[in-house]
This record gives C-alpha cells, structure tokens and sequence, in this order.
C-alpha cells in the first residue's frame, strides 16, 4: 500500500496511431484498463493523471510491457480489418454497478457488425426504461473500440452520441461495415 491507504498497482500506457487517430491505451497486470481517444499531449496528461490517482502510482509509457504490447497489436489487426474480435483481459476496476453490467452485457452480446439500441440493451440487463442510464453507461466506458460502445444507437435509426465524436463513431461503424465508408 501506498502513504494514501490505497493499492499500489502498476499501470503502463502507450500512444498508438490508429485508423481513427492517435489513441492511449493503459493496462494494468488485471488487464487492459482505459482506452482513450484523440490522444494530444493535453488528453495524454489528463488521462494518466486520473489514472496516477485512481491506483495510487506513477503510470509508466511502456509500449513493452506484454499486455499492452498484446493490446497494441490486437488494434493494429483491428483498423487494419485483420481482426473483428478482441482477446484481451480487461481490468474493470475504473467502472461499477448499473455501468459495470451494462459494458459487460455490450462486450458479450453485440457482436463486429452489429448494432444494439439503447433500450434494447437496457432490457437485456433486466432495466427496460432505463435507456438514458445506458446512454450513461456509454459515457462512462474506460474502454471504448473493445467494450464497442459505438454499437449502441438509437432505436429510430439514429446514430446517438459519442464520447470520441461522432465522426469516429462513423469511422468505426464504417470500419465494420454497419456504415458506408464516407465519400470524402
């Protein structure tokens, strides 16, 4: 344990180009732990300084580190449309509850190339009502492109909202061939 009471767990990141701009992926030795999009210097810095207090440690860049170096080259297959599926273990601990359940259910059940409503994922939890709660869920994913919120949208067809923008949500769908691959 660390002066503050908590757990001290390692935690390794890295910036890694992708088909939908540069992105920070964390692990942890449970697993990978935070994907985070758009990853400019200020993101960088917010995203590990979160990460520094949840688990009480200096998070350390090192690409090296095995199961981050799994996790690179598992999305390096992904944009490169070499991999539909991602083999990863993933650390929860960032995400509870309602959230916890809701991701879990999405990382699943909805497969590459499908798309789920958010009332309709609120059911399979067991909470029809609850799709802004699911919305919130979605917000609230430390693991986007793995745990595939950008398969959520709305039941009327529309696209729905995005953490990472919605043009990347359009790049992702397109990437599964749920979309077009846009024009221009």
């Amino acid at each position: 344990m660390n002066s503050h009471g908590q757990n001290e767990q390692r935690v390794a990141w890295a910036v890694v180009d992708s088909g939908i701009g540069p992105l920070l992926l964390a692990a942890t030795g449970e697993g990978l732990v935070s994907v985070a999009f758009h990853a400019t210097d200020a993101v960088r810095d917010k995203t590990l300084e979160r990460l520094g207090s949840r688990f009480g440690t200096e998070p350390l860049e090192a690409p090296q580190f095995p199961l981050l170096a799994e996790a690179i080259r598992q999305f390096s297959a992904y944009f490169a449309g070499e991999r539909q599926d991602f083999e990863l273990p993933l650390d929860w601990s960032l995400i509870s509850g309602f959230n916890r359940q809701v991701l879990r259910e999405l990382a699943s059940g909805v497969p590459y190339g499908a798309v789920v409503g958010y009332g309709d994922l609120a059911r399979r939890v067991g909470r029809p009502g609850a799709a802004q709660a699911v919305g919130t869920a979605m917000g609230a994913n430390p693991l986007p492109v793995v745990v595939p919120c950008h398969r959520v949208v709305e039941s009327d067809g529309g696209i729905g909202g995005f953490g990472g923008g919605l043009e990347t949500k359009r790049k992702l769908l397109a990437l599964e061939g749920v979309l077009p691959e846009p024009l221009f």
